[in-house]
């Protein structure tokens, strides 16, 4: 197997490809990647739901982000500021800027909700293309109840790659990052942090 055709096989796996439908919120996990809070945008714009939630911290805690553009802010506040630049209302949006992984993620978000009386029964969750999976099987830990649909922007490896090298990230980095999750979705389950997925011997 070439590496171009493992890289696929696990990007391929990391999708889940969930029908979307009407939620209670769109929820956008933090990352350095822009184009997740661009697909939360669109998915707001279309109707899917009429409150966004932005989550995740980033390393501004640590003193210093990963990416200029996150520097002295948080994954949250740079995502919810992109939303309101594209048109979204701020009564819209919920910011939860205290969480440092996925669990946290839907943790703190939980708790937000709870504190402003919010309570949903379906839920969008928007991330990167290859953490599709790894977002849904941590979520069902924290949402066994709620029907959790999990998205991202929609493109392919190819155009993804294209698109990152072009704007001067690590191609080798991001590699790095997705072969790290499919590790998670195979070991978080025996801790408690994820449930368990089906991984097929190819991937």
């Amino acid at each position: 197997m070439t590496k171009e055709s493992a890289i696929k096989l696990i990007w391929n796996y990391a999708h889940l490809n969930h029908e979307l439908k009407k939620a209670d919120i769109i929820l956008t996990l933090g990352s350095t990647d822009l184009s997740t809070a661009d697909r939360a945008v669109e998915l707001w714009f279309s109707g899917f739901a009429p409150l966004m939630v932005f989550s995740g911290s980033g390393t501004v805690h640590a003193g210093e982000s990963i990416w200029d553009k996150f520097k002295g802010s948080t994954e949250a506040e740079v995502f919810a500021d992109t939303a309101i630049k594209a048109g979204v209302p701020k009564e819209c949006i919920l910011i939860e800027n205290k969480s440092q992984n996925t669990g946290q993620n839907f943790e703190f978000t939980i708790k937000l909700l709870r504190e402003n009386n919010i309570y949903v029964k379906t839920v969008i969750a928007v991330q990167k293309p290859y953490m599709e999976r790894r977002v849904y099987a941590t979520g069902k830990v924290w949402w066994p109840d709620v029907e959790l649909l999990v998205t991202s922007p929609e493109t392919t490896i190819e155009e993804y790659e294209k698109f990152h090298t072009q704007i001067g990230e690590d191609s080798e980095r991001r590699i790095h990052g997705m072969v790290a999750d499919l590790q998670r979705i195979k070991e978080y389950p025996k801790k408690g942090f994820q449930i368990e997925q089906e991984i097929p011997a190819p991937v």
